[in-house]
């Protein structure tokens, strides 16, 4: 197993980064992932499709995938200063080496 993230950037309050999550040794579509922010939970999308989020992103950030490039991927809008962070994303016990996002005021 093996995930590798990538598109964390620095941007100013209120833009947009899209983070991706390259998978290998697995199928992203045949289970559960997450995204983490430096230990905490911010969304997840589960085998079927459902997606959860953290009341900190709710409306804000979009949890996706794509089964052909077995890649996940965060959709982060109207970014905000305290979403700042190093952003991972992980299955099961499995994590990538993170991306960091920088968001200034």
């Amino acid at each position: 197993v093996h995930l590798v993230e990538s598109g964390g950037a620095s941007v100013q309050a209120g833009g947009s980064l899209r983070l991706s999550c390259q998978a290998s040794g697995f199928t992203v579509s045949s289970y559960n992932m997450r995204w983490m922010r430096q230990g905490q939970w911010v969304a997840s999308i589960t085998s079927s499709g459902s997606a959860l989020y953290a009341d900190s992103v709710k409306g804000r950030f979009t949890i996706s995938r794509d089964d052909e490039k077995n890649t996940l991927y965060l959709q982060m809008n109207s970014l905000k200063p305290e979403d700042t962070g190093m952003y991972f994303c992980s299955m099961g016990d499995n994590w990538g080496q993170g991306t960091q996002v920088t968001v200034s005021s």
